[in-house]
């Protein structure tokens, strides 16, 4: 399915699973449901990019508690918080490459109507727009199919790569959230980014498609 027309989102029959297409300059970008078969390509992506992405992991401020999931373990938790409505966890591809993912989670109902994104990408295709554009394409959907009124972001403030992503797209900075989340064996401080849908009428990918012939 195309990002179109805000209209058009209400012609979604369900909001999960989903298959979000967008053709960027860099070629066919897809977020879709992480599978069980996507297993090697996708820890072979983590090894490939360890080092970009490890220092931006969480950990449990609790270690040793447990062992860690299969990879089939992983995608099973993921599918069921899909189809629960508490997350919406999707592979990101371009040309039919698994490239990194991107989650929408923490979806609150009632008066809060919000969630959060989070959003890692191989190094190799970081800075040709595939994960501005696919924070534009999956808060459009929440926006337009889920109804959502907010989407946040929070990124460490020395993640100089991401912070690009929501200076790009226009988000605001409602700043620091001191010892935010556990990270590398410590508790670390994050900048919250924001967005509410009255604030992107027209959509937030219009957004992002401006940005793909701007340095």
């Amino acid at each position: 399915m195309s990002q179109g027309a805000k209209g058009l989102w209400g012609r979604v029959a369900r909001p999960w699973p989903v298959v979000l297409v967008e053709e960027i300059p860099a070629g066919r970008l897809e977020l879709r449901p992480l599978h069980r078969r996507d297993a090697d390509d996708w820890m072979d992506l983590r090894a490939r990019n360890a080092t970009w992405l490890d220092r931006w992991e969480a950990t449990s401020p609790h270690p040793g508690t447990g062992s860690a999931p299969t990879f089939g373990e992983y995608v099973r938790t993921l599918s069921s918080q899909g189809r629960a409505g508490t997350a919406l966890p999707f592979a990101v591809d371009l040309e039919d490459e698994l490239v990194g993912q991107l989650t929408v989670s923490s979806i609150t109902r009632g008066s809060l109507e919000s969630a959060s994104i989070g959003y890692w990408v191989g190094e190799h295709v970081a800075g040709r727009n595939v994960i501005p554009t696919a924070v534009a394409m999956a808060t459009d959907y929440c926006f337009s199919v889920l109804g959502l009124h907010r989407i946040e972001i929070n990124i460490r403030p020395e993640n100089r790569a991401s912070l690009r992503v929501v200076e790009k797209l226009g988000f605001r900075d409602e700043g620091v959230r001191e010892r935010f989340l556990h990270i590398q064996g410590d508790w670390r401080d994050h900048r919250t980014f924001a967005l509410t849908a009255d604030e992107v009428p027209d959509g937030l990918l219009l957004r992002a498609r401006a940005i793909w012939t701007t340095p």
